[in-house]
């Protein structure tokens, strides 16, 4: 049976996958304020006084909205975030077309995901981010590896 439209579908999850983190990279402070209205996280402009998951939340919200207010330029970067998410969705586009010529974008992609966790856990320790979210923040380095890790077994066998 021929593989290769089970390494489309996998590296089309991919793609996509990359394409949503990017995009939501943009409307960051949109999107907090939108997680607290689902959580039901009180609209209050201090973190004092919480804890947990509410604390922290409601921490990178005021983060967010003072250093928009005061520096609106700081966005920026996150744009430029979103923006290398997309470009390297881009490149996804060989391997999804051509599997077996293009496996060294899957091979790159593999190690970008397994570098994910390092960068999470000692830039995530450094900066202050709790450890439950360093944990999220790893688990779309794993996410991101099944299907590579499959697209790549499968694309061997072309």
């Amino acid at each position: 049976m021929n593989p290769v439209p089970k390494i489309r579908l996998l590296i089309g999850l991919f793609i996509l996958g990359l394409i949503l983190s990017g995009v939501t990279a943009f409307p960051l402070l949109h999107e907090v304020n939108l997680l607290c209205a689902i959580l039901g996280v009180p609209n209050v402009q201090q973190p004092a006084g919480y804890s947990g998951l509410t604390w922290w939340i409601l921490y990178v919200r005021q983060g967010l909205q003072q250093t928009y207010t005061r520096f609106p330029f700081m966005a920026y970067g996150t744009d430029w975030l979103a923006f290398g998410h997309l470009v390297i969705a881009f490149f996804f586009i060989g391997p999804f077309i051509d599997p077996a010529r293009n496996i060294w974008v899957i091979h790159a992609g593999l190690a970008a995901c397994a570098a994910v966790i390092p960068l999470a856990l000692i830039c995530g320790s450094i900066r202050g981010i709790p450890i439950y979210w360093q944990l999220i923040d790893c688990s779309f380095g794993i996410v991101g590896f099944i299907p590579l890790w499959l697209a790549r077994n499968l694309a061997r066998q072309l």
